[in-house]
């Protein structure tokens, strides 16, 4: 068994986070609401990753980010690495509807009430209130 490797980010403003809902059609977690991010490719670090990600997926350049959890989802053999982006370049848009139908920008307590890819991801949320 081989772990892929994933960097997650997630935009943090004005108290809202930015999320994702995956597209249906999509073979794990499919329309469900997730943070924006993917596989690490070879000889790739995890800030490249991150970087590289969030500009092909919504258009963003992260400036100022921060890894705050790493989560294991034996579900699918992934292990995340979440990193919460306080500073960017750029407009989020939703640049890739194959991955995310649309994206979307959530106060904390609506964030918990979505229907989640991941539980674990309610944790993490509750972490950024006191930014």
């Amino acid at each position: 068994m081989e772990l892929k490797v994933c960097a997650l980010g997630i935009l943090f403003r004005n108290k809202e986070i930015l999320l994702g809902k995956r597209a249906k059609h999509r073979t794990s977690y499919p329309n469900v609401w997730d943070m924006i991010g993917g596989h690490c490719e070879n000889g790739e670090t995890l800030p490249q990753t991150l970087i590289r990600e969030l500009q092909e997926e919504i258009g963003v350049i992260p400036i100022q980010f921060q890894h705050i959890a790493t989560l294991f989802d034996s579900n699918n053999d992934h292990t995340y690495h979440v990193f919460v982006v306080t500073d960017w370049k750029g407009e989020p848009d939703c640049l890739q509807p194959e991955e995310h139908s649309i994206i979307g920008w959530f106060e904390i307590t609506e964030a918990l009430k979505l229907e989640l890819a991941l539980p674990v991801y309610r944790d993490l949320f509750v972490s950024l209130e006191d930014r």
